[in-house]
């Protein structure tokens, strides 16, 4: 190439990023249904959802942006799949959560 440099890991961690927010945003969705519908258990599961998607954003995507930039010094890959498996097991189950919270009656 002309020298420029890989974005993609740039692009990947800000992807991580994203995601705790978007997980932070459901937990939003479902705080505001529990609390307008007076459901405290629905409260207590969207603040579940809160702390996953800060555990995202102030915990593995940290961890992911600083394996791309050792990455990045050494010249390697920037694959770590156990940080991959677990964000997905993030999402899978705020995707379960929210599933329930629409699909349980009021």
């Amino acid at each position: 190439m002309n020298g420029s440099r890989e974005t993609q890991p740039e692009r990947t961690v800000l992807s991580w990023q994203r995601t705790g927010l978007g997980v932070l945003a459901v937990a939003g969705l479902l705080a505001r249904e529990a609390a307008t519908g007076n459901a405290p258990v629905r409260l207590a599961v969207a603040g579940a959802v809160a702390l996953l998607g800060l555990g995202v954003l102030g915990g593995l995507a940290p961890l992911r942006a600083r394996a791309v930039e050792r990455a990045g010094d050494r010249g390697t890959g920037v694959a770590v799949p156990r940080l991959a498996l677990l964000v997905t097991a993030v999402v899978v189950t705020v995707a379960g959560a929210a599933l329930v919270a629409v699909l349980s009656p009021r």
